[in-house]
C-alpha cells in the first residue's frame, strides 16, 4: 500500500493536479457532470438509483471528513494523506448530483424550464470562483450541499414510494433540511476549526433561507413537478391511433430549428379542429392526472385567457413517455399556448403557438410521425 502511494506521488497525474490546482475544482465539476450524462438514462431505473445514492452518500462523508481532517492531523493517517484531495471529490460529487437534475428534464420541451436549471448549474460552477477560499468555505459548501440534497429526495422519494404530490414535495424538503442541520451541528461538535470559522446561527440561517426560497419556486411553478418530464408536445392538425401507435400530423419546423418539432405558426381553415398531442415521462407505478390548459392571449385586454381545462390520466413506466391527446375546435386567430400541467397546477411544460386562419392555403410542410 505504502510503495502504491508513493507511486502516486511521484507520478504524472499528481504533478499535474499540483500544477493546475487552482483549477483543479472547476475541472472535477465538469467530470460529474459529462460522468451523469454519459451514464444516467431515467431516474427509476435501479442503476441510476444506485449511483446516485451512491453520490449522494459519498459526498456526504467526503464533507465530514474534510471539515474535520485539520482537526484529527495526525492522529488519523488516512485523513492526513488523502485530505488534499477531498475537494476535489466534493466538486466531482456537487458536479454529477447536479447535472442529474438537468439530465432528467433535459427530454423537456419546455426550454424555459429546462434552461432555468441550467443557469442554476452555471451558478454552482462558478461560485468558487467568486470566492476567495472557494470549496474551503463551509458556507459555500453546506449552502450547496443543502441544494442538491433536496433536489435529490425530490426525485428518490416519489420513485420510491410511488407516490408524487405537493405533500410528498414537502416531506422531501423536510427530510433534506433535517439531514443537512444533522450533519452541520455533528461537524460543529467534532471540528474546533469550524467553530472558529463558522457562526453557527448564520449557517442555519442561511439553510432555513433556501429551505423557504426553494418551497416558493415550487408554489410559484418555478420548478417543475419532479420527477414527471415532457418529452414531447406537438400542435397537430390530426391524430389517430392504431395499433398502439399515435399517428401525429403537424407542420414540422425547418430542420435548423431542432429543438422544436412543429411550426409556432399553425394554418388552419374555418371549423378545423386543433390538436396537443404530448408524451410525459414518470416513473414505473407512479398515476397522475394531467391537464391541458388551452389559453388564448387576447389583444384587447392584453392578458391570456383560460379557454379550457381538458384531462386525462397517465401511468408512468414507458420510457418514451406515456402519450396522450386533446383538441379543439371553433378556435380564433391569435396566439396560444397550452400548458401542460398536474392537478396541482404545477407546469410540466408549455406548448406555444399562433393560430392563422386561411380559407386558400394549405399547411406547409405537412408531415405524419409515429409515436
Amino acid at each position: 500500500m505504502k510503495r502504491t502511494l508513493v507511486k502516486f506521488r511521484n507520478s504524472a497525474l499528481r504533478r499535474f493536479i499540483g500544477k493546475h490546482e487552482k483549477y483543479a475544482p472547476v475541472f472535477f465539476f465538469i467530470g460529474g457532470f459529462i460522468f451523469d450524462t454519459l451514464t444516467l438514462g431515467r431516474v427509476d431505473r435501479l442503476y441510476d438509483m444506485v449511483v446516485l445514492c451512491s453520490h449522494m452518500t459519498l459526498l456526504t462523508i467526503t464533507l465530514y471528513l474534510f471539515n474535520i481532517a485539520d482537526d484529527v492531523k495526525g492522529r488519523i493517517g488516512f485523513l492526513d494523506r488523502y485530505k488534499v484531495y477531498f475537494p476535489l471529490a466534493i466538486q466531482f460529487f456537487f458536479g454529477a448530483l447536479s447535472s442529474a437534475y438537468v439530465i432528467y428534464f433535459s427530454r423537456s420541451v419546455s426550454l424555459s424550464k429546462t434552461m432555468s436549471f441550467f443557469i442554476i448549474l452555471l451558478v454552482l460552477l462558478f461560485a468558487n470562483e467568486l470566492l476567495k477560499k472557494r470549496i474551503s468555505n463551509k458556507y459555500l459548501q453546506f449552502s450547496v450541499y443543502f441544494f442538491i440534497s433536496f433536489t435529490f429526495f425530490s426525485f428518490m422519494i416519489p420513485v420510491i414510494i410511488k407516490q408524487m404530490s405537493t405533500r410528498v414535495f414537502i416531506l422531501s424538503g423536510i427530510v433534506s433540511l433535517v439531514l443537512t442541520l444533522l450533519l452541520i451541528i455533528v461537524v460543529y461538535r467534532k471540528s474546533p476549526s469550524t467553530r472558529a470559522e463558522v457562526k453557527f446561527g448564520k449557517i442555519i440561517a442561511i439553510v432555513l433561507g433556501l429551505y423557504v426560497i426553494i418551497n416558493l419556486f415550487y408554489i410559484f411553478n418555478l420548478i417543475p413537478p419532479v420527477p414527471l418530464a415532457l418529452q414531447n408536445g406537438v400542435v397537430a392538425h390530426h391524430v389517430t391511433v392504431q395499433n398502439n401507435k399515435y399517428i401525429v400530423s403537424y407542420e414540422k419546423e425547418e430542420w435548423y430549428k431542432f429543438w422544436r418539432e412543429h411550426q409556432l405558426k399553425f394554418n388552419a381553415k374555418p371549423n378545423e379542429a386543433v390538436y396537443i398531442f404530448t408524451s410525459i415521462f414518470a416513473p414505473t407505478e407512479i398515476e397522475k392526472s394531467i391537464l391541458h390548459r388551452w389559453n388564448w392571449y387576447n389583444d384587447d385586454l392584453e392578458e391570456w385567457e383560460i379557454v379550457e381545462d381538458i384531462g386525462y390520466e397517465i401511468a408512468g413506466g414507458r420510457d418514451d413517455g406515456y402519450r396522450g391527446y386533446t383538441y379543439k375546435n371553433n378556435v380564433k386567430n391569435g396566439l396560444w399556448k397550452v400548458e401542460v400541467i398536474t392537478e396541482e397546477e404545477l407546469i410540466i411544460g408549455v406548448i406555444d403557438f399562433e393560430i392563422i386562419m386561411n380559407n386558400s392555403s394549405n399547411p406547409s410542410n405537412l408531415v405524419e410521425k409515429k409515436f
